[in-house]
């Protein structure tokens, strides 16, 4: 499918020349397209979501998905930062970690045009890029760090050279959670709204409390129990015998209970590393920061501990290409580009493998 895409590509990109980065995402079920100059100014940031028919996402589907819609973003993206081929100095792609199919062909994609323009290539870690994106535009400068998304649930500060992790999911990540339960309650494009956001106003209607599994391991948290007991409540529509709510549950009632036992589990993890590390900032960033009440939890704690608290504009939570293109002009700056030949993706990347020279 690459060779027709990147012919295609090659025709924008003939007139482009300057201290800008392009970037690459297409992890999981997003193709996004960024463009960024050297000082953090967002010139484009445009994007196109694999939404399957039913059922999560579809790796190979996801990436063929990437593979028709690249043509037009990268020309959407490059109109809207109104730059010419040439004004370019790296593109940048999201290397992992992610789906094996997505992340190819955004992969192949980025080498292509590195290749035909005769500019360095760049490959971005994409949980760090939601940290640095989210220091960016909310003017963090070392904070711990609560990345919550579809794939990833994880504490992380910055220490020695690298992000390290102070607390992960031991299974599943709090909004591929959030996700499969909303599929199950058919709440998928209920009102246009994804499902987290659909969860979330649901949750607002109940104050009723249903008695789910709650785990947390030390620093690190599960959640696979609970998903399969919410789930499990939902279809059974009773609520356990020690619960606080009526015998019969709601819908409100178990999406109120799921994200209350969620969200403690990553608020108590989070607030323990943030009394460790002694951080005076505290950032919320990822898809799952766009929810209000995890919003309100991290706020209090980080009153608690005299910590500022800072979120991600809702337009860069969820994966986007301008993440991409500013942790790219980051890792460029410090020299950190790769041979295409040594290019490949990283599906486990994890956070605390990368080196971040450019925090001092």
């Amino acid at each position: 499918m690459y060779p027709c895409i990147v012919e295609n590509l090659m025709v924008k990109f003939e007139d482009l020349g300057g201290k800008y980065c392009l970037g690459i995402e297409s992890s999981a079920d997003d193709f996004g397209v960024g463009v960024v100059d050297f000082t953090g100014e967002i010139l484009a940031n445009q994007s196109d979501s694999y939404i399957p028919i039913e059922g999560g996402i579809h790796p190979r589907e996801a990436a063929r998905h990437h593979a028709d819609v690249a043509d037009s973003v990268l020309g959407q993206a490059l109109s809207k930062a109104a730059l010419k081929a040439k004004e370019l100095t790296c593109i940048a792609f999201s290397q992992g970690p992610g789906l094996g199919p997505s992340l190819r062909t955004g992969a192949t994609i980025a080498r292509a045009l590195a290749a035909y323009l005769e500019i360095p290539l760049v490959g971005v870690n994409h949980s760090i890029a939601h940290i640095e994106i989210g220091k960016l535009k909310s003017g963090a400068k070392d904070p711990l760090t609560l990345y919550v998304s579809g794939g990833n649930t994880l504490v992380t500060a910055y220490a020695l050279g690298r992000y390290r992790i102070f607390g992960e999911t031991l299974d599943i990540a709090l909004g591929n959670c959030l996700d499969v339960f909303g599929r199950k309650a058919g709440l998928k494009g209920k009102k246009g709204l994804p499902v987290g956001a659909a969860i979330e106003q649901l949750a607002h209607n109940s104050q009723h409390l249903v008695t789910l599994p709650y785990v947390v391991k030390g620093m690190d948290l599960s959640l696979s129990g609970l998903l399969t007991a919410a789930t499990t409540v939902l279809q059974n529509q009773v609520c356990p015998s020690k619960s606080s709510c009526q015998d019969t549950c709601r819908l409100e009632d178990v999406c109120y209970s799921l994200q209350e036992h969620a969200f403690s589990m990553v608020t108590e993890v989070t607030e323990r590393a943030l009394v460790h590390t002694e951080k005076k900032e505290l950032l919320l960033t990822g898809g799952v920061a766009a929810n209000k009440r995890l919003q309100s939890m991290m706020a209090f704690i980080a009153k608690e501990h005299d910590a500022q608290f800072n979120v991600v504009p809702q337009q860069y939570a969820t994966d986007n290409g301008a993440m991409i293109a500013w942790t790219g002009t980051l890792a460029y700056r410090y020299g950190l580009v790769i041979p295409i030949a040594e290019s490949m993706v990283k599906r486990r990347w994890r956070v605390d493998k990368v080196d971040v020279p450019w925090i001092q």
